[in-house]
């Protein structure tokens, strides 16, 4: 028996990346798939995705810091597969810039794709989920932790996931919705392949274990927060990072 037999599992961003690895790796695992892509340009590659892992994957074209497309985007997965058991908040962007240089635009686009979604799809799900229990899981960042030059939107964004994460853990233990974060720390996928070598060595040299992590690193732990092994395990922040937040 695999050990998400019988889940039914959204994630938000699983078109690339971290989140492409959650998908494969959480159908994998032996649940139904739905994931989400925003762009028009990801829509082949998440419909190849989908077509590839099979029936019990399907991809869905929505904004998760949109507000009433998240709550669409709730109602069409709950029609589609009837439950939803797992919810990911994964979707993400990065516009990093020092401060005195930062642009309304750059700080706002950053707190409604990273941190508005989490609210959104979290919202939407807990009437699902409070009726039979569920497990979220919110995608944070070790920069949320312990902040970043350049990044103080991106860490800002992070660092409120962590505290969101612990509330809605306080606000709904009671009725059987788990809610934990997982910080990644620097893993390797299309962003960090553009890094100049220079910049790479940089951040090596900050991870103890001298390399970076992979998707599947973090798809792995947050499979262990999605199944039953977890089952007391809440308002916790998982650290997939090589020791670098120690």
């Amino acid at each position: 028996m695999k050990l998400l037999d019988g889940k039914v599992a959204l994630i938000t961003g699983g078109s690339r990346g971290i989140g492409e690895a959650l998908v494969r790796k959480f159908a994998e695992q032996g649940a139904s798939v739905a994931f989400t892509y925003v762009s028009a340009g990801s829509a082949e590659r998440s419909n190849n995705l989908a077509a590839e892992l099979g029936d019990q994957v399907r991809a869905y074209q929505s904004d998760a810091g949109d507000y009433a497309q998240a709550e669409s985007l709730v109602s069409d997965v709950l029609k589609d597969f009837g439950k939803i058991d797992i919810l990911i908040n994964n979707a993400g962007i990065t516009r990093d810039t020092l401060l005195l240089r930062m642009t309304e635009e750059q700080w706002d686009e950053v707190m409604q794709t990273n941190l508005k979604s989490v609210f959104n799809l979290t919202k939407h799900c807990l009437k699902p989920m409070i009726r039979s229990g569920g497990s979220i899981i919110n995608m944070s960042s070790v920069v949320g932790v312990f902040g970043q030059a350049g990044q103080a939107n991106y860490a800002a964004s992070k660092a409120g996931i962590i505290a969101f994460s612990k509330s809605i853990a306080k606000e709904y233990g009671s009725r059987g919705v788990r809610c934990n974060a997982v910080a990644p720390g620097f893993i390797e996928t299309e962003m960090t392949a553009v890094l100049d070598e220079k910049t790479k060595d940089s951040y090596l040299s900050a991870i103890p274990m001298k390399r970076l992590g992979t998707g599947e690193e973090v798809a792995n732990a947050c499979v262990f927060l999605g199944s039953e092994m977890s089952s007391y395990v809440s308002g916790q922040v998982l650290s997939v990072c090589g020791a670098l937040n120690t």
